[in-house]
């Protein structure tokens, strides 16, 4: 049995208040984590358990303090990717950090893309996140893949309209094939765009966000901003713009060759798609699954993959996504070992 141990850490009621939560509830969660208790006396915080767990626990709460101390907002989100961080990465007992502001957290933190048009930062929140950023930053066409949550679109809106306003890019455009899940286009009252524009609804969310509604309209009538679908892009040419194609698992491959073949001289594309949510017809083979194959060792070109850990939404969202993703690998385990027993018996019986 391991021996319990008491580490003591001192916090001013500024930084008690930024980083308990409603009801204490982080610290809460903190302690269910590590199997700790967690006692504040009089601004000084006792952390009851086992060394190892006490230590990452204090871990955490130093990060957290060091996050609040920059002026962020401490979320749910931020002590849930710590705790995952810590039980992922763990630290050995022996290994100290380099220095004190080595911090995951707060190193993401620092890469602010832009603020949305009520002064919110926008920015990674998990080094997937943070990668994804990156790769848009140093390469011509990046394909963020994950499920939903993990910000694909929302980020890379973000980087567009950044590239925008420095004059980076002369205009922006964006696109999504206009599939039905489970309804028709043709039942739909409206004319054409009516009809589309439900599909491209989060891209205009995203907009109006950032941007501003006014901002945006005018920009729109210029035609220095355009969402169109994905079959609007046949034939033309996109010198000098920032494209982003969205929900890129439910091209077809031929779709997928024509959007690519578009992009002209200065532009930079983002391609998002998460391959487990795909409405095209069973034997129709994904374009994003085929340009993965195809395209995955031309250079600047980089595929990142974002996975539930980067689900930055509600906590029961990462729970529903983990939860499909670990169903998802026991049926295609299931599938494979039928296979396998298939092969041996098909073996056996031509000795």
């Amino acid at each position: 049995m391991s021996e319990i141990t008491e580490l003591t850490l001192s916090l001013s009621a500024e930084d008690q208040k930024n980083i308990f939560g409603g009801n204490d509830s982080y610290i809460r969660k903190i302690e269910k984590s590590f199997r700790v208790e967690i006692i504040d006396r009089n601004g000084q915080l006792h952390i009851i358990g086992s060394r190892e767990d006490a230590d990452s626990a204090a871990g955490i709460l130093r990060e957290l303090v060091q996050l609040s101390r920059r002026g962020s907002a401490i979320e749910e989100q931020n002590v849930d990717y710590a705790i995952f961080l810590k039980k992922e990465n763990g630290e050995k007992p022996d290994v100290k950090r380099e220095k004190e502001n080595d911090n995951v957290l707060v190193d993401i933190d620092r890469d602010v893309i832009c603020h949305t048009i009520s002064g919110k930062p926008i920015k990674p929140k998990t080094l997937g996140q943070k990668k994804y950023i990156d790769a848009i930053r140093n390469n011509m066409i990046v394909f963020g893949l994950g499920p939903a949550g993990t910000g694909k679109t929302y980020l890379a809106m973000a980087m567009a309209i950044t590239a925008f306003q420095r004059e980076e890019v002369s205009r922006i455009i964006l696109t999504r094939p206009a599939i039905e899940a489970g309804e028709k286009l043709g039942f739909l009252p409206g004319d054409l765009q009516s009809k589309v524009d439900p599909y491209l609804r989060p891209l205009y969310d995203a907009l109006y966000q950032i941007m501003g509604t006014e901002n945006f309209i005018k920009n729109m009538e210029k035609g220095l901003i355009e969402v169109a679908p994905l079959a609007y892009m046949r034939g033309r040419t996109l010198d000098n713009a920032f494209i982003i194609l969205d929900e890129a698992q439910n091209t077809t491959p031929a779709q997928m060759k024509m959007f690519l073949t578009r992009v002209g001289f200065g532009s930079k594309v983002i391609i998002t798609g998460d391959a487990t949510q795909k409405d095209l017809a069973p034997d129709v083979k994904s374009g994003l699954d085929v340009a993965k194959a195809v395209l995955k060792d031309i250079d600047e070109i980089q595929f990142i993959n974002l996975t539930s850990a980067d689900v930055v939404r509600h906590p029961l969202v990462q729970k529903i996504v983990k939860a499909y993703e670990d169903f998802e690998k026991k049926s295609v385990n299931k599938q494979n070992r039928k296979s396998i027993q298939k092969l041996e018996r098909r073996s056996g019986n031509g000795k």
